[in-house]
């Protein structure tokens, strides 16, 4: 039985979803140390060079290589600007099922930049990797990942009580945690194939010239099934 996502780059007509790189450490930091990115996820505050040389270089690919994951680096096609993380996580290779957590850079936010690329490996999870069930979670006050959750198409499943911690701030620029729910939301096959009208999908292993292809409706939203009752602006929980 497979147990190692396969070396991929997935590209969409905006993005290039690829392995981190040693070029990517400054980029890292900045966009980590964002304020939304402290409140809703567990890295480290302040995250340092070292934590992102770390993550870049070897934090990440291990994920891979060890079986529990895989992460994507989310570039601009044009620019190849680092815009964002997909990571998948927590994988069962058993039961086929994962959770993906997603970050985005701050100055990206508002382009749709996140939910056209977790669509975009969504895609390839459930279509050419065989999974049965794609998790997302988010903290219950995080609406604007939530909105990423609906945007794709996710069935949100209900509340997992006082099951995360997320960070505020305060008035003298100090963080603080505080206990919070998490919703929970999924994707499975099926609620792609019943979204194939806006579908353009087709992919291929990573070797040299080759890539994973997604081309939909921009990031907009494509259908409004779930409840509205991450991973933040674009941030995951990690």
């Amino acid at each position: 039985m497979t147990t190692t996502f396969p070396d991929v780059t997935i590209s969409t007509d905006r993005l290039v979803l690829r392995p981190f790189e040693e070029e990517d450490v400054t980029a890292l930091a900045e966009m980590m140390n964002d304020e939304q990115v402290t409140a809703w996820t567990s890295v480290p505050h302040p995250y340092t060079h070292a934590d992102a040389r770390a993550w870049a270089t070897a934090l990440s690919h291990t994920e891979r290589t060890e079986g529990r994951g895989i992460v994507f680096a989310v570039t601009e096609f044009l620019t190849q600007r680092l815009v964002g993380i997909v990571h998948l996580q927590n994988t069962n290779w058993r039961t086929r099922t994962t959770e993906v957590g997603y970050v985005t850079a701050p100055w990206a936010r508002g382009e749709g930049y996140a939910s056209e690329s977790v669509l975009a490996v969504a895609q390839w999870l459930l279509r050419d990797q065989r999974f049965e069930r794609l998790e997302l979670r988010t903290a219950a006050d995080n609406t604007a990942s939530q909105q990423v959750a609906q945007k794709i198409g996710c069935i949100s499943e209900g509340v997992l009580r006082n099951a995360w911690i997320v960070r505020t701030q305060g008035a003298d620029g100090s963080w603080a945690e505080t206990r919070t729910d998490l919703i929970v939301w999924s994707l499975v096959p099926e609620d792609l194939d019943e979204a194939d009208e806006y579908d353009a999908y087709e992919s291929r292993h990573a070797y040299p010239g080759h890539t994973v292809h997604s081309g939909y409706d921009d990031g907009y939203p494509l259908r409004q099934r779930a409840d509205a009752t991450g991973y933040a602006v674009g941030a995951d929980r990690n």
